[in-house]
């Protein structure tokens, strides 16, 4: 890859779903300029050490599906708005049980955003943003309405004391469920 970049075919390298081992190795041989990786309230892994290692090595990171595939929007209520050809049917995370304790979890989110004045995808967001400032998130978008209220997240400021309540409100072990089914996390090293 730093053969193309010299060849000048590559401006940037990224690398998704990546452990620090694989980064730090791969920094090395040529400057990573991107991490992509999951990350949001309710799937932490990065913070395991991906995060700290892009910081050290002043690497972006760009969390994919940071309103966690639509949960923390709060317009997700129940197993069965999903159409059966949705691909979130094949995460455990959103198998009618599991659902049904998430939304139980989600309960006291949704009060923290109500008391901040915003919408939950907006507090989800924030506080994403709030994690740094090397961390871009790209939050997926079917409407203008969805576009706008994810805009919204930029104006909002969140206290230490707001982090710690968001975070104990959404505590990733409540979580129900493994955000992929066996066989897709057994792809992803990060």
């Amino acid at each position: 890859m730093a053969d193309l970049v010299a060849a000048g075919k590559v401006r940037h390298l990224g690398l998704c779903e990546v452990s620090t081992a694989t980064l730090r190795a791969a920094h090395a041989v040529h400057p990573i300029s991107a991490v992509q990786s999951e990350y949001s309230l309710w799937s932490r892994e990065p913070e395991r050490g991906v995060l700290g290692v892009c910081r050290q090595l002043g690497i972006g990171f760009v969390p994919y599906s940071p309103l966690g595939r639509g949960f923390l929007t709060g317009k997700l209520t129940s197993a069965d708005q999903l159409a059966a050809s949705d691909f979130r049917k094949s995460l455990p995370r959103f198998q009618a049980e599991a659902l049904a304790r998430n939304l139980r979890v989600f309960e006291l989110f949704g009060e923290v955003a109500r008391t901040k004045g915003c919408t939950p995808a907006q507090l989800a967001l924030a506080w994403l943003l709030a994690q740094g400032d090397f961390i871009v998130p790209i939050p997926g978008a079917r409407t203008l309405e969805h576009i706008e209220d994810n805009a919204g997240a930029a104006a909002l400021q969140l206290s230490a004391s707001e982090i710690r309540a968001v975070e104990s409100a959404l505590d990733p072990q409540a979580i129900s469920g493994a955000r992929y089914n066996e066989g897709d996390l057994a792809l992803v090293e990060g």
